[in-house]
């Protein structure tokens, strides 16, 4: 008797574990990067202070501006800054992207203020072009108020779970956002010190995470950026103010790559389209497409060509899209590019092809 009641205490306890696996986050999201889609989630439009997850729209910025690998003399800015830092001094020596390793590996708050300056000139002109990059990538429910995420007289950086999921889609568009955040120790030394960075995400121990942020201050909680990849399906997760947040997004990425398998909708080799009157060429598009989807979503998956007619169009022009849907609503597009046929050469005199022209 006593072993069946033991028994049945590990089995609540375990069934306990899995749910709190998402019950302990105020918000989260767990989305597709391909298509955006939202996969699973709970509250994830509600405004929340998000802490140093603000940090990815810091890097997208520094990134846009081209200027990465330009030499930075750290000034008196950095001495506003409180909070996690990576210790730089002034008069010190460092190119921007190394600044970034500082500021997404040990989320550096003074890391983030000389980012700024640097990149724009000054900190509220950087937090000008945040908020209309934001507004840019559909962050519709997002306001920051610095390029830190510290909670201050400004009042914090609000956000919600699906805004930062869209942000990170986004970042994980360029190779050196993916190439820092995946990274788990950076070293480097200046014209002052050698600095030896590790990188706050713990979740880079497992084999199918690639990148990430951390965040936490006293108002928001515990706040958590990360993106995974396995077997052709590429996942992003948000949490906000979520106590257990590794375990949430370890649970929420194995429960997918379990329920979910990759198709392959679009193969570029042979994409074609069989006949279409207006234009002379062969249509092709640039990317093999795969979209993670359950096994009883099949059947309800269409796509659709949309070409639009244009009366001057040369090779490599886009000329339309492969719109893919689920039941009724649109989850990808792929753009339809055009290679024109090359002309064929004739033996027609000036005078017949002047006849032509006029006929």
């Amino acid at each position: 008797m006593k072993k069946i009641l033991l028994l049945v205490f590990i089995f609540f306890l375990c069934i306990g574990r899995v749910n709190a696996s998402t019950s302990t986050a105020a918000s989260y999201v767990l989305m597709d990067q391909t298509t955006g889609r939202v996969l699973e989630g709970k509250n994830y439009n509600r405004k929340m202070l998000i802490a140093s997850i603000t940090k990815i729209m810091t890097s997208v910025i520094a990134i846009e501006s081209g200027k990465l690998d330009k030499e930075v003399v750290v000034d008196d800015t950095i001495l506003k800054s409180y909070g996690s830092g990576i210790y730089i001094e002034i008069g010190e020596k460092l190119s921007l992207r190394e600044l970034l390793y500082g500021l997404m590996l040990r989320s550096g708050n003074d890391a983030a203020l000389m980012v700024a300056k640097y990149t724009s000139g000054s900190v509220k002109k950087f937090v000008d072009d945040m908020n209309k990059k934001a507004w840019e990538i559909g962050m519709v429910n997002t306001t920051f108020v610095n390029p830190s995420g510290l909670d201050n007289d400004d009042g914090g950086n609000y956000s919600t779970a699906y805004d930062m999921a869209i942000l990170t889609r986004y970042a994980m568009q360029y190779a050196d956002y993916r190439e820092i955040v995946s990274t788990k120790s950076y070293t480097l030394k200046t014209n002052k010190k050698t600095y030896v960075w590790k990188n706050k995400n713990k979740l880079l121990n497992y084999d199918y995470i690639t990148g990430g942020k951390t965040g936490y201050t006293e108002k928001a909680r515990r706040t958590l950026v990360s993106t995974a990849s396995k077997n052709d399906i590429d996942l992003i997760v948000v949490t906000l103010k979520d106590g257990d947040d590794w375990n949430t997004h370890k649970s929420l990425y194995e429960n997918a790559f379990n329920e979910y398998k990759s198709y392959k909708f679009l193969d570029k080799d042979t994409f074609k389209i069989n006949k279409d009157k207006y234009y002379k060429g062969r249509f092709y598009i640039k990317n093999d497409v795969y979209i993670p989807v359950k096994n009883s979503e099949l059947k309800n998956m269409t796509g659709k060509i949309k070409l639009k007619k244009k009366k001057d169009y040369k090779s490599g022009d886009k000329v339309g899209e492969y719109q893919i849907y689920l039941n009724k609503n649109l989850i990808y597009t792929e753009d339809i590019y055009i290679k024109k046929d090359k002309k064929k050469n004739d033996n027609k005199n000036i005078f017949d092809k002047i006849k032509e022209i006029f006929s």
